[in-house]
């Protein structure tokens, strides 16, 4: 495993302080088309809403969640494997009672680097790690971001989406303090519509303020990613969804080439 307890794998946090601009759906979706191009992969659902516990047909009355992992450290991440996957596709649900465990988190020793000691356990067994997170610069989000190597910044092509942009790098800057090796992998464009004027300005936008950073691949509106999510499965399980599915793929390629 290397120096101390160094996770092989590649963890990647899911992040944007602001919410709706599709972190969820990016995290289920890349992580199952990860899994289909032969990638273990490990999905960690940091939210108390649970919509990424939820989005992948996992049920949100499990008996243990990464609340109980993260206030008791004899307790490991509790993995179960995700249905209607292809490939090796696992998750760690949450609940609301995340929400609470966040507050009791405040007092306990650590409270930062929780999840970067719970992800250090798994070894080698996965080879990527998303973490989907709140729309908030908690503790949660700062677990995330501590235990990440990479932040994937899913956003909407609105020009008041930028702050949130804006906002997630300055909470990267503030991670560098406990994690030096934090970086950006990617901005995504994220229910993007290119018929409207103003998304195709803050693409061009975004594009020139961040170069290289932003992903070639753009995931456009589409209902069936929506209607996937809240029927509990992927975009390749759901029926209809092989336009977006390929989307997915074509991002997971670009998340492999630069990871």
């Amino acid at each position: 495993m290397g120096k101390g307890k160094r996770a092989l794998a590649i963890v990647i946090a899911v992040a944007n302080q602001k919410g709706g601009v599709g972190k969820t759906t990016t995290a289920a979706n890349l992580g199952a088309s990860l899994a289909r191009q032969g990638c273990r992969v490990l999905l960690i659902d940091m939210d108390p809403q649970g919509n990424l516990t939820s989005a992948l047909g996992v049920s949100r009355s499990s008996q243990l969640t990464v609340a109980d992992a993260l206030l008791d450290r004899r307790i490991d991440l509790p993995i179960v494997a995700v249905p209607h996957g292809a490939g090796f596709l696992d998750l760690v649900p949450a609940s609301l009672a995340l929400a609470g465990a966040e507050a009791q988190l405040m007092n306990k020793l650590g409270r930062e680097m929780r999840l970067r000691d719970q992800v250090a356990r798994l070894g080698d067994r996965y080879a990527y790690v998303l973490i989907d997170t709140p729309p908030s610069l908690g503790l949660l989000t700062i677990n995330a971001l501590v235990a990440a190597e990479r932040v994937l910044i899913p956003t909407e092509a609105r020009f008041f989406a930028l702050q949130g942009v804006q906002m997630i790098e300055e909470s990267i800057e503030e991670a560098l303090y406990l994690n030096p090796k934090l970086e950006v992998l990617g901005i995504l464009l994220s229910k993007y519509d290119r018929r409207l004027r103003e998304e195709r300005q803050v693409s061009d936008y975004l594009r020139e303020r961040w170069g290289e950073r932003v992903f070639v691949t753009e995931i456009g509106t589409s209902s069936k990613i929506l209607e996937a999510g809240s029927s509990g499965m992927s975009i390749y399980a759901y029926a209809g969804g092989d336009r977006a599915a390929e989307l997915y793929a074509q991002l997971a390629r670009e998340v492999l080439s630069r990871a």
